[in-house]
């Protein structure tokens, strides 16, 4: 078994990775105290899906809380929440997650509870056939199951109901050619209704196999007894060794794409998407923090004082932007909500305000702001067991390197006003950009 340990700032010892025979990395982490969290991240998400399957990831996230062959549906909610356990999961692009945090106990014994039914969970799940649901038609409207299928498939359509999720669908979707990105991670449901138990169950052992998860534990635990507990409880039975699958990674478009929706809602929303760099090309996704930050984070934001507060003519309600970091390519984002009939006049401001992050140069007091704003967020994500899990998990199964922790600071403090420029220049071409834009029905 291999060992490396990372000098993560902020923690008073190295961070300790295993990486077992079989592939599965094991991650130690030391923070003082009571709470402790064990998650484990998987290398799969909307990522590994296609037209056929797109949804699959988060339907599978659900039905991995329905029982084991050890324990009933319910039961492992029932005897952590009693111990006073947050229990939770979650589904994006490039992963899905599971965690457990709780109070340690006395002799760790909770912590130890955890720990096995944590495990129990991820490599003997049973997908109950009762708790699934039958596949059916999705336009019978007689069929009147419960089941968590039927609770996917409701999320779905009251997730798209929501105005920022279609305005964000329509721009994420022209954004790409290809890559699997550009789905909604949620999926339809046309194809959860149609999905069956073994598709569900094919899909779980083609990729949650050990070269996929990485498990880490956050707390004050004995690492020896723990990692030992991991590697006697992570057996990976029955998994299908699969391909690595390597997406070809889409170009951005080579001139502003406009596209336009309509719905019933009383105000519009406008949303203007680029492609960016890898999440582990570290100082190119610094850069784009910070110009998120001077641009559209916050009330002194050039965005919010500019469009907003300075603005004599009342057009926009709200605007602010966005990096969102990917494996296989960054998005940045201006969001914007505003009053109806100033489409045009909206558009164009906020192109204004694009050029003029050029043409307005970044003050040096403007990235220094950005720089202690940033530090703020890398530190407290060293604060509890929870942001520290959620820290290392992104590092380990995004950017596929814990490493970068190490480089983060002394990058950050490296950035000057022309790396942002460059930046910009490389990135933020509105010449790159997909405009969407969702306005109320006539």
């Amino acid at each position: 078994m291999k060992k490396e340990l990372v000098k993560y700032p902020f923690l008073t010892e190295d961070v300790e990775i295993y990486e077992r025979d079989n592939g599965h990395k094991v991650v130690l982490a030391h923070k003082k105290g009571d709470m402790v969290q064990v998650s484990s991240w998987v290398k799969t998400g909307s990522i590994n899906e296609d037209d056929n399957n797109n949804g699959i990831s988060h339907f599978l996230e659900h039905l991995m809380f329905k029982g084991t062959h050890t324990y009933k549906v319910g039961e492992f909610d029932r005897m952590l929440e009693s111990k006073g356990a947050i229990v939770n999961a979650a589904t994006w692009k490039d992963y899905t997650f599971y965690y457990v945090t709780l109070p340690k106990g006395v002799d760790n014994k909770d912590f130890y509870l955890a720990l096995d039914l944590h495990a129990d969970m991820m490599m003997d799940p049973v997908f109950p056939s009762e708790e699934l649901g039958a596949p059916f038609d999705i336009n019978d409207n007689s069929v009147k199951d419960k089941r968590e299928r039927h609770v996917v498939i409701e999320e779905i359509r009251m997730r798209k109901d929501q105005p920022w999720t279609k305005v964000y669908n329509n721009c994420n979707f022209n954004m790409y050619t290809s890559h699997p990105y550009k789905r909604d991670v949620i999926g339809t449901p046309e194809i959860i209704s149609r999905l069956t138990r073994e598709d569900i169950d094919n899909y779980y052992r083609k990729f949650y196999t050990p070269e996929n998860v990485t498990t880490i534990v956050v707390g004050d635990f004995d690492h020896d007894k723990v990692l030992n507990m991991i590697c006697d409880k992570f057996t990976f039975p029955g998994r299908i060794k699969s391909e690595k699958r390597v997406n070809s990674i889409d170009k951005p478009v080579t001139s502003t794409k406009y596209v336009e929706e309509y719905a019933n809602i009383q105000t519009s929303y406008l949303m203007f998407g680029w492609l960016g760099p890898k999440a582990d090309e570290l100082k190119a996704t610094i850069c784009l923090d910070l110009i998120s930050i001077i641009f559209g984070d916050g009330a002194s934001s050039r965005l919010q004082q500019n469009l907003i507060e300075k603005l004599p003519e009342k057009i926009f309600n709200f605007v602010d932007s966005e990096h969102y970091q990917f494996k296989d390519g960054n998005n940045f984002f201006i969001h914007a909500n505003f009053n109806n009939g100033y489409k045009d006049k909206a558009v164009e401001l906020i192109k204004e305000e694009l050029s003029k992050l050029l043409s307005v140069k970044i003050s040096e007091e403007e990235l220094l702001k950005a720089k202690k704003c940033t530090k703020s967020k890398f530190a407290y994500s060293a604060e509890t067991v929870s942001e520290i899990g959620d820290t290392i998990g992104y590092y380990m199964t995004v950017c596929d390197n814990l490493k970068l922790v190490e480089e983060y600071l002394a990058d950050l403090d490296s950035i000057t006003v022309e790396d942002l420029e460059m930046t910009i220049k490389k990135y933020l071409s509105i010449d790159n950009a997909v405009i969407s834009v969702l306005l109320p029905e006539a």
